[in-house]
C-alpha cells in the first residue's frame, strides 16, 4: 500500500490528512510527519498503517488533553477522568444517511501514554495543583481550611501533599470567617441560622463564636 498524497487540513493547518492508494486513511500532526518519515510515494505495509493509526490517535488526544490541562490545573484524577472518558465508546448520527453509528474510544494503552507524557512536560502535578487550589479556591468569599482539604481530596490528591500545602498557605480560618460574615450576615437575621451556616462550611464552633464576637464590636 502507497502514500498517494498528504494534503494539509482546512480546519486546522497543523493537521493533515494522509492519503492510502486514493483514499483517505488518517491524518497527523505536522511533526508526526516528519517524526514518522512519512512521505508521499512509499509504500508501507498494513501492519504499519495501523500503527500509524494509533500515532494519529495519540497526537490528537494529547493535543485535547493539553488544552484540558491548560484551561486550568487539574489534579491527576481529574486527568485520568477526564482520560478514561475518551476510552468510551459513542452514538452518533451519520449526517450523510442519518443512520446511528458508533464510534469507538481509543485504547486504554494510548491514554496512558498520553498521561505519561503530560506527567514528563509537567503539565500534571498534584503538588502544584494542590497550591493553585488552596490560593485560589473562593479567595474574596472565604473557605474554611476543613473544606478545602475535603476537596482536595474528593480530587484525589494525597493527603500528605494537601496538609503540606496548607500548612504553607498564609490563609487562616479567621481571615477566611469574617470575608464570609461580612458576605452573609446581612442575610441572617437570626444568629444561630449564620451559625449553623458557617459550621456547614467546615469552621469550628469556638472560630464562629468567636469571628461573630469581633465583628460585633
Amino acid at each position: 500500500m502507497k502514500i498517494t498524497a498528504i494534503t494539509a487540513q482546512q480546519k486546522d493547518p497543523n493537521r493533515v490528512n494522509v492519503m492510502v492508494d486514493g483514499k483517505y486513511r488518517f491524518s497527523l500532526n505536522i511533526f508526526q510527519i516528519g517524526d514518522l518519515g512519512i512521505r508521499v510515494g512509499k509504500e508501507y505495509t498494513e501492519q504499519e498503517l495501523a500503527e500509524f493509526e494509533t500515532e494519529s490517535q495519540f497526537g490528537k488526544l494529547y493535543a485535547r488533553t493539553l488544552e484540558y490541562c491548560l484551561m486550568r490545573p487539574h489534579s491527576s484524577r481529574e486527568v485520568r477522568d477526564y482520560l478514561y472518558r475518551k476510552t468510551l465508546s459513542k452514538k452518533y448520527k451519520s449526517r450523510q444517511t442519518g443512520e446511528l453509528k458508533e464510534r469507538k474510544g481509543v485504547s486504554k494503552g494510548v491514554t496512558q501514554r498520553v498521561f505519561d507524557r503530560l506527567v514528563e512536560k509537567g503539565y500534571i502535578d498534584d503538588e502544584k495543583f494542590a497550591r493553585f487550589w488552596v490560593e485560589n479556591r473562593n479567595q474574596r468569599k472565604g473557605t474554611s481550611r476543613r473544606k478545602l482539604q475535603a476537596e482536595l481530596m474528593a480530587k484525589g490528591v494525597d493527603k500528605t501533599i494537601i496538609e503540606q500545602c496548607l500548612g504553607e498557605s498564609s490563609r487562616n480560618d479567621t481571615e477566611e470567617l469574617q470575608k464570609i460574615i461580612i458576605k452573609k450576615a446581612g442575610k441572617y437575621t437570626d444568629e444561630q441560622k449564620l451559625v449553623a451556616y458557617l459550621a456547614r462550611q467546615g469552621f469550628s464552633y469556638d472560630d464562629i463564636k468567636q469571628a461573630l464576637a469581633s465583628s460585633s464590636d
